[in-house]
């Protein structure tokens, strides 16, 4: 018994040694990697991440979880765009789309984060979207834009969550709840969601296919926009790593994060000493893009470092879960725009042709150079795809109108 319990901390002692190793090198690695980048110019070095600010609103779910919600613009504005962000981040993660549509969509082309931002590298992006159908639609010209931003449950400085409603259908509740706060009875909204957004845009169809079919009293989705999403089978993921190794490991993320979640406060103190080592694992999983702003890494990361480990355990099973194909027919009754990274780790972009295929009219953007944060690696061309969605929203209303 007693050598048994030496080769088990032995072993312990092992891992703990080349985990100790791996974070030393790691740091080290990611202080020659920054001061390398750092050597040329970072465009969003002076970037005021986290500081857009609009007029603030606590709206209750309905199970009473205060949701912190932002709104900018004016109340008159012909059009309220609804963004959704994605899982472990807050609302600050549409930070580019907040700054470039706040004036509006004539003054923002100007304005565009990738038409005269080397944050977009000075790509050409029609060489880099792949499997694209762009539906063509009369540009957009002076319209003024209302944006609203909100933190879902658990994230951000919205309040936390039962553990038992850390659920899709939840937060598509919540969304629900947020667009009958800030949003005028049949008024024009459109949605836009990002991974785990996406899916609360969905988990609303789901729920409320009313608000897709212009029913009276309630606000009314006239187009979607949905960025790095799945509507399911993200159970077979790999995050990236070899299919064999995946399949071993996939089993043991729900039970392992699970422990984590009941050691939540050491967990979290740990991974703030370990930021040098979570700047690595942020870029290696969320970007693609070599050029990326180690200010925007450096961003992201910190937005995943202050969502509780447990919460991240809470809704991590309900993600695997995920489901909501059906929900895509009524999403498919307004004008839809998917973009998918073509090296998204987390939701690889064959789930965003799945859901362009089963809308015939979406437009379907795919950047093959991206990872799983498109709204901040490429940030102009999630803008621009907006204002294209805008623009064959307004089209269409002129051909009804017409």
């Amino acid at each position: 018994m007693a050598s048994g319990r030496r080769r088990r901390m032995g072993v312990a002692g092992a891992v703990a040694g080349v985990g100790a190793a791996g974070v030393g090198a790691a740091v080290g690695l990611r202080r020659l990697a920054v001061g390398r980048v750092r050597l040329r110019p970072d465009p969003d070095a002076d970037e005021p991440f986290g500081e857009l600010r609009g007029r603030p609103l606590t709206v209750q779910a309905d199970d009473g979880v205060p949701l912190y919600v932002e709104v900018d613009g004016p109340d008159d504005a012909p059009l309220t765009i609804v963004f959704s962000h994605g899982y472990t981040l807050n609302q600050d993660s549409w930070h580019f789309q907040r700054r470039d549509l706040a004036a509006g969509l004539d003054r923002a082309a100007g304005r565009d984060h990738g038409k005269d931002h080397a944050k977009d590298h000075g790509k050409d992006h029609a060489k880099y979207a792949k499997h694209a159908k762009r539906p063509g639609a009369k540009q957009p010209g002076g319209r003024r834009l209302r944006l609203v931003f909100w933190d879902q449950r658990s994230h951000g400085r919205s309040g936390r969550s039962k553990p038992t409603h850390a659920t899709v259908d939840q937060t598509g509740e919540d969304l629900y709840t947020v667009l009958r706060a800030t949003v005028e009875p049949d008024a024009p909204v459109v949605l836009v969601g990002h991974s785990m957004g996406g899916m609360s845009v969905m988990a609303l169809a789901h729920r409320h296919p009313e608000l897709f079919e212009g029913g009276k009293g309630e606000p009314r989705v006239v187009g979607v926009a949905l960025v790095n999403t799945s509507c399911g089978d993200l159970a077979e993921m790999t995050l990236g790593l070899p299919l064999v190794l995946a399949k071993v490991l996939r089993p043991l993320a729900p039970g392992t994060l699970r422990g984590l979640g009941r050691q939540a406060d050491l967990v979290d103190r740990a991974r703030a000493l370990g930021a040098d080592f979570a700047f690595i694992v942020t870029r290696r999983m969320a970007f693609a893009d070599r050029y990326v702003s180690p200010t925007v890494v450096a961003f992201l990361e910190q937005m995943i470092r202050a969502t509780p480990i447990d919460v991240i355990a809470e809704f991590y099973p309900e993600l695997l879960a995920h489901d909501k194909t059906a929900a895509l027919e009524t999403i498919g009754r307004v004008p839809v725009l998917v973009m998918s990274g073509g090296e998204d780790r987390l939701t690889p972009p064959q789930h965003g042709r799945s859901i362009a295929e089963a809308l015939p009219d979406a437009e379907y953007v795919e950047v093959g150079d991206a990872g799983h944060v498109l709204p901040l690696e490429y940030p102009g061309v999630v803008t621009g795809g907006l204002r294209r969605l805008v623009g064959r929203i307004g089209s269409a209303r002129e051909e009804r109108t017409a």
